[in-house]
């Protein structure tokens, strides 16, 4: 960029008096600043010329001549800054930042937030980390669930108005009495980013290509084939009934780009741009449903701005700050709730660890004080209860005449509080005379894990989606967790009750048979929740129509700038 290389050299010729006029040579600033002496008098003369500086030079070679600043780095910096702000040159400003001192968040606030850019209605989200590219399938972040589903559209969608699937690129479907044939009707007046028109192929293609994904292939298990049987409509033809179908394609893993653009969609915003310092999202003009209020959104990746506060807890990945990020109490809290995801401990059962033994350590967590050592006195966390509303944890009465085997390990995976419980787990049971041996994966999911194979206890984070019980069938069916936690007789046992599970055509009943599953996974200590978190959403006057969804974001689509906050 060439702002920040005029401001580096800048600050190499500045540095060395710390602004104070020099009498130098031009052979010693063309060392001092890595270039030829025609270059630096070139430099001197483009800073001159700016007001940065005054060089008064001398006749004859190698004498000195004088050199006197009229800035600093550091207000140059905030010059540069302010300019590519205003200019709406992000991209420049946040690359300007690497340089910027903690003075940053009083430059960038009045940026953030809410703006009418150009009479352009943005909305600008500092944010803690750089976002992981969208790629088909599964994806491990909130954050890029939440993206995808702003940017992608499937066949179906949830909605937060309804508790079933309703239609998205779909306007709606058909099943057959046998479960086994689902006719999805097309739109005809879908568009892609691009501009062009969606043709029912284009779909079926991206729809094979994720069944060839093999975690979605499980997930879709199901299927025999899907035909495009007309211009305007997918048929599903079905092995076994599935009455989860609606649900498996209306998951952000689900959503169908261009067959031949990953990027490209048919969502309500287009990605503009996806570099690690700067997310720009433009509304879709031709986009099928309620057309966005907001013409723009933006992640500025900010982490200057969160690295003092980041400590031991996940505040910035469950409280999201819409504007000024350093002090959250400053913004106006729009939209909060307990999250039914939570954090997470499965035990193996083998000759180390008896069903009884494992009974016995749930209890120990939570029927003793073991889980108020986290970090609890933020109201970010909060002990699990239930696995979901009515879904009780059930407890073994007496274990007083159990004893913990000896040895066991754990392992567990992001994020940071399973760090401090961890800890404490190992303290609890070391007193209870078993060694806990430790193992972390620093990652979000279990992908790709060679250590958990050699596991006894492992700790993780389940992300609850939008219709819970599907979520929570979905982790089941799909998760490598569960391969390694039981089994080969209990983990097809299980994959087959799954199966029964789906073939029930009646939500309650299908809803009720699943809850049966995770009760009997609870009651023999295979599984159980440790805590929730608390989803905040804190935004600035101005900024309305924000309300939090199951991931803790807020629809995009949803949000609007009154007319009142044009600058």
């Amino acid at each position: 960029m060439r702002q920040l290389n005029r401001l580096n050299q800048f600050q190499r010729l500045w540095q060395p008096s710390a602004g104070a006029p020099q009498q130098i040579t031009v052979a010693e600033l063309a060392e001092r600043c890595f270039c030829s002496e025609r270059h630096v008098r070139t430099l001197l003369r483009q800073a001159q010329d700016a007001g940065w500086l005054h060089w008064q030079a001398q006749s004859g070679r190698g004498k000195r001549g004088t050199l006197t600043f009229y800035v600093t780095p550091y207000s140059l910096r905030n010059e540069m800054m302010e300019q590519a702000l205003t200019l709406g040159q992000q991209q420049n400003a946040l690359e300007l930042a690497q340089l910027a001192a903690p003075e940053l968040r009083a430059l960038l606030h009045p940026f953030l937030g809410g703006q009418w850019q150009n009479n352009t209605p943005t909305l600008r989200i500092p944010y803690y980390r750089p976002l992981e590219p969208l790629h088909p399938g599964f994806l491990p972040g909130r954050a890029e669930q939440h993206l995808a589903g702003q940017v992608f559209s499937g066949l179906t969608r949830f909605s937060q108005n309804h508790d079933e699937p309703v239609g998205d690129l779909a306007h709606h479907w058909e099943v057959s009495a046998d479960g086994l044939r689902w006719y999805f009707y097309i739109r005809s007046t879908l568009h892609w980013h691009n501009g062009d028109p969606v043709d029912t192929v284009q779909l079926h293609q991206r729809l094979d290509m994720l069944l060839r994904l093999p975690a979605l292939r499980t997930l879709f298990a199901s299927v025999q084939r899907i035909d495009v049987t007309h211009a305007q409509c997918l048929t599903f033809t079905l092995v076994k009934p599935d009455y989860w179908l609606a649900h498996r394609l209306a998951s952000y893993c689900s959503v169908l780009a261009h067959p031949d653009n990953p990027t490209l969609g048919t969502g309500p915003f287009r990605l503009k741009i996806f570099e690690p310092e700067l997310v720009r999202l433009e509304s879709h003009s031709r986009y099928h449903l309620s057309h966005p209020l907001l013409q723009t959104i933006e992640y500025w990746i900010t982490p200057q701005l969160f690295e003092q506060d980041l400590g031991t807890s996940c505040r910035h990945p469950v409280q999201l700050a819409i504007g000024e990020a350093d002090d959250l109490r400053k913004l106006r809290l729009v939209s909060n709730s307990i999250s039914l995801g939570f954090c997470y401990l499965t035990l193996r059962k083998s000759p180390r660890l008896t069903t009884a033994q494992a009974q016995k350590l749930i209890a120990l967590i939570h029927r003793s004080p073991l889980m108020q050592t986290l970090p609890l006195d933020e109201n970010l966390i909060t002990p699990s209860h239930e696995l979901l509303p009515g879904w009780r944890i059930p407890l073994a009465e007496d274990t007083s005449t159990v004893t913990f085997p000896p040895a066991l390990t754990l392992i567990y995976h992001l994020p940071v509080e399973l760090h401090t419980m961890a800890e404490q787990l190992r303290q609890a049971l070391a007193e209870k005379g078993c060694e806990l041996t430790v193992i972390f994966h620093d990652a979000k999911t279990w992908d790709n894990c060679p250590d958990l194979a050699k596991a006894d206890v492992i700790m993780g984070d389940r992300l609850i989606g939008d219709t819970p019980e599907y979520t929570l069938e979905q982790w089941l069916r799909c998760d490598p967790l569960w391969p390694h936690t039981l089994s080969a007789a209990q983990y097809a046992h299980l994959q087959a009750t799954l199966d029964a599970v789906q073939s029930q055509k009646n939500t309650a009943s299908r809803h009720a048979a699943l809850q049966n599953v995770f009760h009997h996974l609870m009651e023999n200590a295979v599984l159980t929740p440790l805590f929730n978190y608390q989803y905040k959403i804190s935004a600035p006057p101005g900024v309305n129509g924000i309300r939090l969804n199951a991931r803790g974001w807020f629809d995009f689509t949803e949000a609007w700038l009154p007319a009142s906050s044009h600058a």
